[in-house]
């Protein structure tokens, strides 16, 4: 088993070539994720519910999270912190995906994609948590 010393002493295994696949995946996700947030921070402003205030700032506010959570994806050290933060992330905008599937008829998205995006933010999940997490403690051996 592939294992690196910590500074604790424990040891940490590495990630699995598939983990490490996921990483990327969940990296590109949320780096251009963020960089989309302000780029086109109208655009994204436009999908914050009506009952949050300061969506402009929600949207500026969330775009720095993403970038921050992607860069925390690619030290191995932040990497876990990293991935909890994104997953929190990822459940927060969730309100923003049922907004755009209660009011379809505001956004220039056919219907079908709205509602792919449900299943996709739980696969997404699912990837984070999968790809980020790596057991602490000591090595096994035998």
């Amino acid at each position: 088993m592939d294992a690196a010393q910590t500074p604790g002493g424990w040891r940490r295994r590495r990630a699995s070539k598939g983990q490490r696949a996921g990483i990327g995946v969940v990296f590109l996700w949320f780096f251009i994720g963020g960089i989309f947030h302000f780029a086109a921070t109208d655009t994204e402003a436009r999908i914050v519910p009506p009952w949050m205030p300061w969506p402009v700032a929600a949207v500026l506010v969330s775009g720095v999270f993403e970038l921050a959570g992607a860069a925390g994806l690619a030290l191995p050290a932040w990497r876990r912190a990293a991935g909890i933060g994104l997953f929190l992330l990822t459940i927060a905008v969730t309100p923003a995906h049922v907004y755009m599937l209660q009011e379809p008829q505001r956004f220039p998205v056919p219907l079908w994609a709205l509602w792919l995006r449900l299943p996709v933010q739980a696969l997404l999940l699912w990837l984070i948590a999968w790809s980020t997490w790596r057991p602490r403690g000591p090595e096994r051996k035998g």
